[in-house]
């Protein structure tokens, strides 16, 4: 039997034992990508990083030894508290007079000192600035200003890499582990609040632009300046969720080089699996000592790799959780499958239909076209006039019970031109949108082995948020099904997984349906509720709203079919003049339609 495999059945003991699982024994981290070679060398330097990171975790834990003495020390303080109160209230009421008279002066004193500190250290700021080092000052100084004009709202940077954040990590237990046997350390996110963003409101214009930074900041230092940023200074992070992919690097590949600004691209993976048979998607096809021209190569610095052992992966959903943990305030945010081939001048062109739409609160997404006769081999353009849209759902059963799922989904000419087109569905394969909509509408950590029914969870998520969701004009990148790439057969998909985590998708999918009220006839008892604001709904819309305008009847398990009749032709001319005159999002208390199936005997 080979080492890997008696470390697997050890640890597989081990949690049959209920015995606890640390980062130490699952393996589990960020890196740093290392493209020098193949092999050893490179396998090496990622043990290393997992050594350190491990180490920190350790020092981390050691830390809160401390937590008892803690508490005992507060306890004695309470106790003293007490009696303090007991003895002044025991106290002849002229001696009471007294002793506050005391206490107001060394109020007085104490605050006198605080403004006398404060003076004496905006004085040194000023001359500390002055001798050379104003730009950081400014720097420091518009990002104080910037945080207290938008509380909830960190201030972003650029350029950013989650190798700069070691101590910006964060322990959480595994969904598919009930008894929280299994932790992994994974980043921590950049807005670890979205209620705070949002505000269980439609978010305000101002707000909305405090997110998202450009790639040269202004006179001030500032990095995030709003719709004044240029178009191709406006930094864009790239999420994808990779399981053992062998195309996850081409991947990367194209995004960068075939982008029309890479400098200002940002990607982020999830990479799950099987050290020393899987090849990692930070790994070029050649060393960088022999060919330095390669994409992973030149824009390493631009590219975090969250790397994880596959026998942890529990689905999409848990792996995109994570990849949003690698946002850091970006301008835009795009999501992707980790075999999927981009356009020459992608990045200008998306955005460019995007910006089209002024709607600040637009979602571009699509299933994406097979990559088979789509893209020029010389020039890298479109071959394609044809853009899918999302449209066509049904219920469906099964082990997890009944719940929404995307049907394959018509392609035809845009019927809409010089813009996206509005359309009531988001798909998890593409995804293009302002960074803020990956801060408020994160994927969900506790929901394991859910592969249908994400896509609906952050559709209704991003309704009541605001958000209004697009079908893009042109495609700017295709996808490789297995159908017409045979090799794809051979990819392993999570569901290997399945026996490991049994059961654990039925609970999760009580939760998604909880949270966004389709499972009215279960008992919300059933479900697990942490953090449920933090993954929950917004307050810009309601999801009746959603359900009575696209025709879905929640207690009945239905739905009004032939929905891609009305929205393919419809929908954007009858709800786009509905658009806010700020941009925030399309009002929907002044749309008053209900879907009606027109032919309901009809296939």
């Amino acid at each position: 039997m080979a080492p890997r495999d008696e470390q697997a059945r050890s640890r597989k003991k081990n949690i049959s034992n209920g015995s606890s699982i640390s980062i130490n024994d699952v393996g589990n981290g960020i890196y740093v990508s290392d493209a020098s070679g193949h092999g050893s060398s490179a396998r090496d330097h990622r043990l290393a990083r997992r050594q350190l990171r491990v180490k920190k975790a350790r020092a981390r834990k050691s830390k809160r030894k401390g937590v008892p003495l803690c508490v005992v020390a507060s306890a004695v303080f309470v106790v003293y508290l007490v009696m303090c109160v007991m003895f002044f209230r025991n106290m002849p009421e002229e001696e009471k007079q007294v002793g506050i008279s005391k206490v107001r002066g060394l109020v007085q004193k104490t605050q006198e000192r605080v403004k006398k500190t404060r003076e004496q250290v905006s004085s040194k700021l000023r001359n500390f600035g002055r001798g050379g080092s104003a730009k950081s000052s400014a720097s420091a100084g518009a990002t104080t200003k910037a945080a207290q004009q938008h509380p909830g709202i960190p201030v972003g940077k650029w350029p950013v890499s989650i190798r700069d954040e070691d101590g910006n990590f964060e322990e959480i237990k595994h969904p598919g582990y009930e008894d929280g046997s299994v932790t992994m350390s994974v980043p921590a996110f950049w807005a670890n609040d979205p209620v705070a963003i949002h505000q269980n409101k439609l978010m305000t214009r101002e707000r909305a632009l405090a997110i998202g930074t450009c790639a040269t900041p202004d006179s001030k230092g500032r990095f995030t300046r709003g719709d004044e940023c240029p178009e191709n200074e406006r930094t864009i992070f790239v999420a994808i969720a990779s399981y053992r992919d062998f195309q996850c690097r081409d991947t990367v590949d194209s995004i960068f080089s075939r982008a029309a600004h890479p400098e200002r691209v940002r990607v982020g993976v999830v990479d799950q699996i099987v050290p020393g048979e899987d090849g990692s998607c930070d790994v070029p096809h050649l060393p960088c000592s022999q060919d330095q021209n390669q994409s992973i190569c030149l824009f390493k610095n631009q590219l975090d790799v969250f790397q994880m052992e596959a026998e942890l992966a529990v689905g999409p959903v848990f792996a995109r959780h994570i990849g949003h943990r690698l946002y850091r305030g970006e301008y835009y945010s795009m999501q992707s499958d980790a075999h999927v081939t981009f356009t020459q001048g992608w990045d200008v062109d998306i955005i460019k239909q995007m910006e089209a739409t002024k709607d600040e609160m637009a979602v571009l997404s699509t299933y994406l076209t097979d990559i088979v006769g789509s893209i020029d081999a010389k020039t890298g353009k479109s071959l394609r006039h044809t853009r899918p849209i999302m449209c066509n759902t049904e219920y469906e059963g099964g082990v997890q019970g009944k719940h929404l799922r995307h049907l394959s989904q018509p392609e035809a000419m845009p019927e809409i031109t010089g813009m996206p087109q509005l359309q009531p569905y988001w798909a998890a394969g593409f995804s293009f949108s302002r960074g803020h909509f990956i801060a408020t509408v994160p994927y969900d950590l506790y929901q394991p082995m859910i592969f249908q029914g994400e896509e609906m969870s952050i559709t209704l998520r991003g309704f009541t948020v605001g958000y209004d969701f697009f079908a893009p004009e042109r495609s700017v990148c295709f996808h490789s099904y297995a159908k017409f790439a045979p090799e794809r057969n051979k990819v392993p998909h999570f569901w290997e997984n399945s026996e490991k985590y049994k059961g654990t998708g039925i609970k999760a999918m009580d939760r998604l349906l909880g949270i966004v009220h389709m499972n009215p006839e279960v008992d919300p008892s059933r479900w697990n509720h942490a953090e449920e604001e933090k993954y929950g709904l917004g307050g810009a819309r309601t999801t009746s709203k959603f359900y009575d305008t696209f025709g879905i009847h929640v207690v009945e398990k239905t739905v009004e079919r032939h929905l891609c009749q009305f929205v393919k032709n419809r929908m954007h001319n009858m709800f786009m003049p509905n658009l806010r005159s700020d941009g925030m999002g399309v009002d929907y208390s002044k749309i008053d339609f209900r879907w009606k199936d027109p032919r309901p005997h009809d296939p």
